[in-house]
């Protein structure tokens, strides 16, 4: 009995080492022409003598008393792995490189890039199968991954990073809004850098700022520059002539994009930020143009921004900028020898200065990595929800955009919600853009009787050449400020980078701001139904002559 007990025992002890070893993460479609790359990774502990993978077709184990201890890779070639990730696997299917131990083949397992199977055996015992389509849709680059009990929690590509959510307390902010204040925070930032600075933007077009950079290099600044290589519309001749101008000087000017060694990491480079001495970062909505960062007292786009001094945030945005300035896909720009000029812009009387407070809980939000944190803000607001974007687009014909979906949900709780849209002529002259987007809100609002408004932004009567904000304040004092747009592309496929604030005195601030904007709102302007402010203040017949008025001006349009 003593022997028959302990046989059981040791045959538990042996299959429970051996236990939760799955499959967690699998490539089938690179970028590689003929997919050699093509990879999988298993997780657990144990030995994997009686394991075996199979697509139904071809298939392979592993050579006798091979031990998985945490993750293990196996991949076709470890030559072509190597190639797209940047280190070798622990195993590879075909004989290509000898620094790499080979699976024992049975048949040839081959994973079909639009519909094919991964099944894992033990013995004869089918522990894991994954399909596809079905259990993940496949996607040129995409890598597929396990996460909590779920296939695929967001879209992941080959080389890109898959960062955690974190918090750090106790930061000092600076919080500016252009066009008022924003280059006058950018300008002391830099001036003040004493080692380096590192500057992630979409698009940099900007003379003055590309001679600030140039004269902290001057001092012996280490500055490094990243720009997005395509950016809709192509570089733009003043975008080539900074690049030149910075590489003259001796700054280094990098770019994001698809070459021959590897594809871009992100659809596109959108972030808009820079780290300065490992100590500081300046993170906001606008790229480094003179719309976004004018000289004091011209004109400009609304936009908000923060400067950030906290040495493990610094840390972290560092660690971020390194990441995505390094692999096959950052090549060097040149651009051109064409003189700098700066524009000409109307005046503009400044109306907020930079508001400094210690104390506040920052959040990052990196896209894609973390941009799942918008809706849970979003989701999380108790009494207000203020919103102030460039645009918001729908998913599709039948769904809402997810955060404008969530803003909505929360006002059918009794939370009051607030959505102010551009009403540049870009983002108007569609037949579905700002306006009609304006108008959708309001029917719902109306229908429902919920506390919900939208508006368009009256750009003349607020002197602002365009919104192109994203920024959100809930409750009055959680603040997001990002360059992340509400479409279906930026939070999902981009490089973006946001943060969320959380302290009173700047939820303040940026709700002073929206509000300057939204009272100067021209409700006659496609912003739908009027509030409920207004209905009781005015008179029937004004009520009467602005619903005349929004309906001739809608028959012009059509």
């Amino acid at each position: 009995m003593h022997r028959i007990a302990a046989a059981v025992l040791l045959l538990c002890l042996l299959a429970g080492a051996a236990a939760g070893i799955q499959i967690v993460e699998f490539c089938p479609d690179s970028y590689l022409s003929g997919d050699p790359d093509e990879y999988l990774v298993l997780e657990g502990t144990g030995l994997l003598d009686g394991y075996a993978l199979s697509d139904g077709e071809g298939g392979y184990r592993f050579p006798p008393g091979t031990r998985i201890d945490g993750r293990l890779t196996v991949a076709r070639s470890g030559a072509a792995f190597e190639r797209s990730h940047g280190y070798l696997p622990d195993f590879e299917i075909e004989e290509r490189t000898s620094a790499v131990p080979d699976v024992s083949p049975n048949g040839n397992l081959l994973m079909a890039n639009r519909a094919d199977e991964l099944l894992l055996y033990r013995g004869t015992t089918l522990v894991q199968q994954i399909a596809w389509p079905g259990d993940v849709c496949a996607r040129e680059g995409q890598i597929h991954y396990f996460e909590d009990g779920v296939w695929d929690p967001r879209p992941l590509f080959i080389g890109q990073s898959r960062l955690k959510p974190q918090t750090f307390e106790d930061v000092a902010v600076t919080a500016f809004a252009a066009p008022d204040c924003s280059y006058e925070v950018f300008s002391a930032a830099v001036a003040g850098a004493q080692r380096e600075i590192l500057v992630n933007v979409y698009e940099f077009t900007d003379e003055k700022m590309a001679s600030d950079l140039i004269s902290a290099l001057e001092r012996g600044v280490a500055v490094t520059v990243l720009l997005e290589g395509g950016p809709v519309g192509g570089l733009s001749p003043e975008g080539r002539a900074v690049a030149g101008a910075l590489n003259r000087s001796g700054i280094p000017v990098l770019s994001m994009t698809t070459t021959d060694a590897a594809h871009a990491k992100y659809r596109y480079d959108h972030a808009k930020y820079l780290v300065i001495d490992g100590s500081t970062v300046l993170v906001g909505s606008e790229n480094f143009k003179p719309g976004g960062y004018p000289a004091p007292g011209l004109q400009g786009n609304r936009g908000w921004g923060v400067l950030l001094e906290d040495l493990e945030l610094a840390a972290y945005f560092r660690e971020v900028f390194l990441f995505d300035a390094a692999g096959g896909d950052i090549v060097p720009l040149g651009g051109t020898a064409t003189e700098l000029y700066t524009p000409w812009a109307p005046d503009y009387e400044v109306e907020f200065v930079p508001c400094r407070a210690e104390g506040a809980r920052v959040t990052p939000v990196v896209s894609p990595d973390t941009s799942s944190l918008i809706l849970e803000l979003i989701e999380g607001a108790e009494t207000s929800i203020a919103i102030e974007q460039a645009y918001i687009t729908n998913e599709t014909a039948c769904d809402f955009n997810p955060y404008l979906a969530a803003a909505i949900d929360a006002s059918r709780r009794g939370v009051a919600v607030r959505v102010l849209l551009d009403s540049a002529w870009f983002n108007t002259e569609g037949d579905a853009d700002n306006d009609e987007m304006v108008e959708n809100i309001n029917r719902i609002a109306a229908a429902e009787g919920l506390p919900l408004e939208a508006r368009l932004a009256d750009l003349e009567a607020n002197n602002l050449d365009k919104i192109h904000n994203k920024g959100v304040i809930v409750d009055g004092h959680t603040v997001l400020v990002s360059s992340i747009n509400w479409n279906a592309n930026s939070p999902a496929f981009n490089r973006e980078v946001g943060v969320i604030v959380e302290h009173p005195e700047i939820g303040a601030y940026y709700a002073a701001v929206f509000e300057d904007d939204w009272d100067a709102s021209d409700r006659s302007n496609a912003n739908g139904a009027p509030g409920p402010d207004r209905i009781k203040t005015a008179a029937a017949a004004c009520i009467l002559i602005a619903l005349t008025g929004l309906y001739l001006y809608r028959r012009r349009r059509t």
